[in-house]
């Protein structure tokens, strides 16, 4: 094999899609589990979006990735209304449990409050703070 260097770059979305892609492909072939679906639900006004919550199922997971209220729009219970869409959405999908990563200055109270658990946590990261690794089980419909 030939030499490679190797020198940070700013990807583009598809860059990143394309890893995604690969990835799936890799994790499904090494399971047998196929059906992985994009999850979102988004707010808009004025052609902007003001809240909104991303992620995934497969496996029987959700996996949550992205989760934000522009802060005009918070403590009005948009964000317990996305959750429990995604949730619902989860369910029909048949996952037994949603799981997501937040850092300690972010919601995790939020989250408390909607039935997760801290499954684990990294010190100091980012620095003086910790990150959240939360899972919700869901009972089965």
């Amino acid at each position: 094999m030939r030499e490679v260097t190797l020198t940070p770059v700013d990807p583009t979305p598809d860059d990143v899609q394309y890893l995604e892609d690969r990835i799936y492909e890799f994790n499904s072939s090494a399971t047998g589990i196929a059906g992985g679906e994009l999850l979102a639900f988004l707010v808009r006004a004025d052609d902007r979006i003001v809240a909104g919550i991303c992620g995934n199922t497969w496996g029987g997971t959700c996996e949550l990735r992205q989760f934000w209220v522009e802060e005009s729009q918070r403590n009005r219970g948009l964000g317990t209304k996305l959750f429990e869409a995604a949730e619902q959405e989860a369910r029909r999908r048949g996952c037994t449990q949603i799981v997501l990563m937040t850092f300690s200055f972010q919601a995790p109270a939020f989250y408390e409050k909607h039935d997760f658990e801290v499954v684990a946590t990294v010190e100091n990261q980012p620095y003086g703070h910790r990150n959240l690794l939360l899972r919700k089980l869901l009972a089965p419909i």
